[in-house]
């Protein structure tokens, strides 16, 4: 009875301290993520393929409990563009979200693009530029911006740009598990060293 009494003791002190018997949360697929681009001028004419982009989320909740925590962010990577014509078509730009960063820990991520402060989106995820279609109808339509129009005509349309603090809306595509102790700093790591 005793030697019952001191293993149920030993067991009910030790299983907490590793973290055994806590479950791992999920973020489910087809959870949106908003976070902020904190990005002073990003667009094809500034960056190459592959080169990195941060994305700081806002706090999360599931089931009313804490998921992900203000300060977490995103890590995407330029995937792809294609910079709009001399006379049609407009571009775009296509980001990959690769990866989430909590306290705790790095995660995989996959999740697409489904808005972007002011551009349109398509179902694959690429960021559309904004043509100046109606603006140049206008111009057109009065003779004596013609001189100019002549001149701008070679000129390339605009890019799609993140200037400032562009708010992102994702959908996760993959569920994505998270042990428990990932929202919290470990009490074992020291003080954030600032460079």
């Amino acid at each position: 009875m005793r030697k019952n009494l001191c293993v149920c003791t030993f067991l009910l002190c030790v299983l907490p301290a590793v973290g055994l018997g806590q479950p791992e949360s999920i973020l489910p697929a087809g959870t949106l993520l908003g976070c902020t681009l904190d990005e002073p001028n990003f667009s094809s004419k500034t960056a190459e393929r592959g080169d990195p982009i941060l994305c700081h989320i806002s706090r999360i909740e599931v089931f009313g409990r804490p998921l992900i925590t203000q300060g977490s962010y995103l890590s995407a990577r330029l995937r792809d563009y294609r910079d709009p014509g001399h006379f049609v078509g407009k571009g775009w730009i296509q980001l990959e979200f690769t990866s989430l960063t909590l306290p705790g820990g790095v995660f995989p991520l996959d999740a697409k693009v489904i808005s972007a402060g002011r551009y349109k989106v398509d179902g694959a995820g690429k960021i559309h530029g904004r043509g100046h279609a109606t603006r140049d109808a206008l111009e057109w339509s009065i003779p004596i911006l013609w001189p100019v129009k002549v001149l701008t005509l070679p000129a390339r349309g605009p890019r799609p740009a993140f200037k400032g603090e562009t708010r992102v809306e994702l959908r996760v595509m993959e569920d994505v598990a998270i042990p428990p102790n990932a929202t919290m700093r470990s009490r074992l790591a020291g003080p954030v060293e600032r460079f």
